[in-house]
């Protein structure tokens, strides 16, 4: 008796058998969470609020109209992180656009420099604690940029006159100046 042929099954031959290997899955390397930006907290805390706006009359306008003019003639930020936004209508339906950007690479007043907008110049008064300010009116839509740092904040209102709109463009621009400057010493 061969014990190494005693258990096999005499009826059937013995096929090699074949292995399948199991599918090899692809295991992506541990992500590492891209750097935050610093500048991430100050634009979002820049942007203009509720309670910044309360004497003006507006509420929230959730349409998101296309930006155009000076506030679309800005660089593009690194990312979407950079750019805050916030839209308004007064009753009258007029609209205010309000947005705060963050070049971490370049100062703010070097952005401003290179703004082209279209338009005439506006004259706005000094605005405490930005580093520069720049102003236009279009038709009934004006728009102050001002820089802080690494940071440029707009202020565009389209209104149903020119003055109107430069009227309210230099009483918010001091707002967004001084939330500005605020985000920077905090």
């Amino acid at each position: 008796m061969n014990l190494e042929t005693y258990y096999d099954d005499p009826t059937t031959p013995s096929a090699p058998q074949t292995v399948t290997p199991s599918p090899v899955q692809k295991v992506a390397p541990p992500s590492t969470p891209s750097p935050v930006s610093p500048l991430v907290s100050p634009a979002i805390k820049a942007v203009f609020t509720e309670a910044d706006l309360a004497g003006e009359g507006v509420t929230p306008d959730a349409s998101r109209s296309t930006v155009t003019g000076c506030l679309a003639s800005l660089p593009p930020v690194d990312s979407a992180d950079l750019l805050r936004r916030s839209d308004w209508k007064y009753t009258s339906g007029s609209v205010l656009t309000h947005e705060v950007a963050a070049y971490p690479a370049k100062e703010g007043t070097a952005v401003l420099a290179e703004a082209k907008c279209p338009g005439q110049p506006l004259t706005v008064a000094a605005l405490t604690g930005v580093d520069a300010h720049r102003a236009w009116c279009e038709g009934s839509t004006c728009t102050v940029l001002m820089a802080k740092g690494h940071f440029v904040s707009g202020v565009r209102v389209t209104a149903s006159t020119p003055a109107r709109a430069s009227e309210a463009a230099k009483r918010l621009a001091k707002v967004a100046a001084a939330k500005l400057v605020a985000v920077q010493e905090s």
